[in-house]
Formats: structure tokens, C-alpha cells, sequence
């Protein structure tokens, strides 16, 4: 049996909650490996509800679940988050989730740095979630950070929130924020350390255990692919590697333990926030789009923009998250559309392209080269099975796999739990 890895391949929202949600009800070990709760998952089991942000997706199915050391998190959210989750009847404890020492914590001088950093940039804005993020990502690499472990040992704790504070002392008075108090937020985490710590313990090792006794992981991705830090549509990107690649460091793992690589593509094309994006529609079309798919993001509640299915991207995507096989997600939002466009290249300057450049002016300056094909009219929500679909569904499906470069192994035709079509189990590999 293989380990999964899931991640998005397009700019995020593209449905990996209920995908994951799925998947983990076949596997043993559900494990987050980066981002923070910038990221969301909305998952729909009967009639009820979930928005998680920090908390893998395996806490539904009442499975092991790990926030593994790639991840920065916000301590205070996170404790909301399960206090939220255990309302809604979920049994969370320090028995079925392990927060990784050595992941870093987001503090709130992380979301004061954030804000007030968009907020002076103006026009040139990267339009981030405010979630303080970034500066922990900054803080991580400068090697300044607060970890978990931190909070065990309050002397050594005090010494490093200087250190801190000697970085983020000149940030602050630059943008005009009030000073930082060490004792402030000292007392804070002397706080917050009882009720954290239970949950905190050496990560690679509970999951290292796991794999050498053939439990089945999911490793689960947030953001997406073109959000990716090294190669996403930089500087409009989050703060961390969203790829496949990252699911090794950010776990704590051997480069191999993450088995089949799944990747998550919404049938047409949406992104929150700022940046390019080729066949954005800002038209009749593009509005039908976000109204019939709910577009609206699920950490911000920001009305995302929509455009029809780009392969050129995710094909991009598929190669450098090194995906194996597609799960294609909303394929019910395209029903009555009379047709369907897909870019299959880029013009640029007069020359035909494959591919989209790193170069912000050249990213602006694309247009996207259109194949048209015949919609469908019947209602393909809920469909469970190929022969549920309208002929006309499927051969956009296998278009699009012949575009992307990857079969589609998953098909999702509503947001209920239990309407996807499997073409292939992805713990069988």
C-alpha cells in the first residue's frame, strides 16, 4: 500500500478539503507539512459543515493527525480552531493530534508586521491574508524564531524573544507600529504553554514509526503549486514551497515516503488575491462562474476571480510538483454552459509559447490561446460513476488529461463528500 501526497495545482481553492476529507478515510495518519492557517479546507459531510485552517483533515475521521514542522502556526488560532471542532463533536486531543517541537510559532507581532507592511505598500500590495505568515516564514530562516519546544523552558525563552525583538524593534518603529514589550509577550507564552504543550512531541518520530509498520500516510499540502515561493507566480505567492517535494522536509520523512503524488485541479480557473492571471474573466461568464461555484475564499471570505480552465498552467504545475495523477474538482459548475474554452498556449509579443515565464512584464503581457469545445446540458452534480456523465463531460475530461499530462484518477462532482468517481485508488499507487 502507497503513502498519498495531495497537493493543488493551480493558485489554491480547488477543492483538496474534500478530497483529502475522502482520502483520509483511507488512511491511517493525516500529516500538514506547510503553510499556516492563511489556508483553508471546507468539508461538507452531511449536514454539517467544516472550515479548517491549522487542523489536518484527518481530525473528522477521528485519525492520527500531525502539524509537522513546515507548517508556522498560530498557536491561539489553533487552540480556537479545536475548541470550534470539539463543538461541532470532533474528539480532538493530545492522543490523535501531535504539533511538531520544532515547528515555529506565529506571535502576534508577526500580524502586526504583516498588516502594516501591505498596508504601506498601496498599489504594489502582494494582497496576503494578514495572518503574520510571511514574517514567521522570515523569522524561521533568520534564525530567530520561536519553536514549540521554547515553551518548555522559560529561561531560555526569554533570551530568545530578545533576540527576536532585536530584529523586529527597527521594523516596527520604521512603520510606525508601538514598541514590542518582552515581558508582554513572555507572559503571553508562559500562558499559553500549559495548554499547548500536551499536544507537542518529537513528529518525525511518531510518523517515522508509523511508515516502518506499513500504515498508510496522507500527506496533506495547503496553497497550491503557482502560490509555491521558488515557483509560483512570484512575488504574488505565499511564503513556503507548496510542492510535492516539500512534503519530505516539511514532515520530517526520507524523500521517498511520500508515494503517489495527487494533484488537485478545478475544472475551470480561480485565484484570490493579486497577480496575473491569463484567462481571467471579467465579464457575464466570469461572474456565472463564481456565483454557480461559491467563489469566495475560505480563510478571507474575498470574492475570488474566475477564468476558464488554463492546461498551460497546470501543465506547468503537474511537472514541478512531480504529479502523478489528477484529481479534477467542480466539474458541476460547467453544466449548461452551450461552450467551453480551454488555453492550450500563450502569445506573447507576437510569439507562440508553452509555458508561463517567470518574468512579472512577461506574465502581464501574455495572451491566452483559446481551443473552444462543445458544453454540456445535463447535470453531471452528483454523478458517482463514468456512466453518470454526459458524453460531452467526458471528452472535456479526457481533453484536459491529454492537455495536463496526467490522468484524471478522481473525478468530484459536488461538494458532498461521497460524490467523486475513482478511477483509480491512489493507496493502491
Amino acid at each position: 500500500m502507497a503513502n498519498v501526497t495531495v497537493i493543488g495545482a493551480q493558485w489554491g481553492d480547488e477543492g483538496k478539503g474534500k478530497v483529502i476529507d475522502w482520502l483520509a478515510n483511507r488512511a491511517d495518519v493525516v500529516v500538514r507539512f506547510q503553510g499556516g492557517n492563511n489556508a483553508g479546507h471546507t468539508i461538507v459531510v452531511g449536514d454539517k459543515t467544516y472550515k479548517l485552517s491549522l487542523l489536518p483533515s484527518g481530525v473528522i475521521q477521528g485519525k492520527l493527525s500531525i502539524i509537522g514542522n513546515g507548517v508556522v502556526v498560530d498557536p491561539w488560532s489553533l487552540l480556537d480552531e479545536i475548541t470550534r471542532a470539539q463543538g461541532q463533536g470532533l474528539g480532538i486531543s493530545p492522543d490523535n493530534l501531535i504539533l511538531a517541537e520544532n515547528a515555529t510559532l506565529v506571535l502576534p507581532l508577526h500580524r502586526d508586521l504583516d498588516g502594516a507592511r501591505e498596508a504601506r505598500a498601496g498599489a504594489g500590495k502582494i494582497g496576503t491574508t494578514g495572518r503574520g505568515i510571511g514574517p514567521a516564514y522570515e523569522d524561521k530562516v533568520g534564525r530567530r524564531a520561536i519553536r514549540f519546544a521554547d515553551l518548555a523552558d522559560p529561561e531560555a525563552l526569554e533570551v530568545k524573544i530578545e533576540r527576536l525583538l532585536a530584529h523586529h524593534g527597527a521594523l516596527r518603529a520604521g512603520l510606525g507600529l508601538a514598541e514590542a514589550r518582552p515581558e508582554e509577550i513572555l507572559d503571553q507564552l508562559k500562558q499559553l504553554a500549559p495548554k499547548i504543550l500536551p499536544y507537542v512531541k518529537p513528529a518525525w518520530r511518531v510518523l517515522g514509526e508509523a511508515i516502518k509498520e506499513g500504515q498508510r500516510v496522507l500527506f496533506e499540502g495547503a496553497q497550491a503549486t503557482l502560490l509555491d515561493v521558488d515557483h509560483g507566480t512570484y512575488p504574488y505567492v505565499t511564503s513556503s514551497n507548496t510542492v510535492a517535494g516539500q512534503a519530505a522536509a516539511g514532515a520530517g520523512v526520507g524523500p521517498t515516503a511520500g508515494g503517489y503524488v495527487l494533484g488537485i485541479v478545478k475544472a475551470y480557473t480561480t485565484r484570490v488575491g493579486e497577480g496575473p492571471f491569463p484567462t481571467e474573466l471579467s465579464d457575464e461568464t466570469g461572474r456565472l462562474l463564481g456565483e454557480r461555484g461559491h467563489e469566495f475564499g475560505t480563510v478571507t471570505g474575498r470574492p475570488r476571480r474566475c477564468g476558464w480552465f488554463d492546461a498551460v498552467l497546470v501543465r506547468q504545475s503537474i511537472a514541478v510538483g512531480g504529479v502523478q495523477g489528477a484529481v479534477l474538482t467542480k466539474l458541476d459548475i460547467l453544466d449548461g454552459f452551450e461552450t467551453l474554452k480551454v488555453c492550450v498556449g500563450y502569445r506573447l509579443r507576437g510569439e507562440t509559447i508553452d509555458y508561463l515565464p517567470a518574468g512579472l512584464r512577461d506574465q502581464a503581457a501574455i495572451e491566452p490561446i483559446y481551443e473552444e469545445m462543445e458544453g454540456w446540458s445535463e447535470s453531471t452534480r452528483g454523478a458517482r460513476s463514468w456512466k453518470d456523465l454526459p458524453a460531452n463531460a467526458i471528452k472535456y475530461v479526457r481533453r484536459i488529461e491529454e492537455l495536463i499530462g496526467a490522468p484524471a484518477v478522481l473525478l468530484s462532482t459536488s461538494p458532498d463528500r461521497d460524490d467523486i468517481i475513482m478511477m483509480l485508488d491512489p493507496f493502491q499507487g
